[in-house]
């Protein structure tokens, strides 16, 4: 499902990247210099860079969030509860999200489970394991702070 939405998004991509191509280097030749730098890191045309930067925005905490309480529902079949941890790295996203393993009566016992989710700079989900499991009703007293 969500591979056939990324499919044609890519193609619609790719089609407005080759009109802008063609866009941007007759711009090039009017507008701009040539210019001697030492080599890039990464060969990229001033096309691609003027793409990256205006499709790739950096996406906002809130949509990287929701991205991935859908993506790890999607894996798992479990949908999530809550988000108890939320940061930024090097690499991306890092979240730990509260889910429902096994409902039981009365809904104290029910058994819960944090699972650590990781996630590219764009939102991503690059993987996610589970780090404890417990009964909803129980204070978890070796994790002060609650890390």
């Amino acid at each position: 499902m969500s591979n056939t939405k990324n499919t044609e998004e890519s193609q619609d991509s790719q089609e407005s990247q080759d009109s802008r191509e063609g866009q941007d280097s007759q711009e090039a030749r009017t507008s701009r210099t040539p210019r001697r730098t030492a080599p890039r890191k990464r060969p990229e045309s001033d096309s691609d860079t003027t793409e990256s930067t205006t499709e790739r925005k950096k996406p906002k905490p809130m949509q990287v969030l929701r991205q991935a309480r859908e993506q790890l529902a999607e894996l798992t079949g479990m949908e999530a509860e809550s988000v108890s941890s939320f940061e930024q790295t090097s690499e991306g996203w890092v979240l730990e999200v509260e889910v429902l393993e096994l409902e039981r009566v009365p809904d104290t016992m029910s058994l819960m489970a944090s699972y650590q989710v990781e996630l590219d700079p764009d939102g991503d989900l690059t993987g996610y394991r589970r780090v404890r499991r417990y009964e909803r009703g129980r204070a978890d007293a070796r994790r002060p702070g609650g890390r």
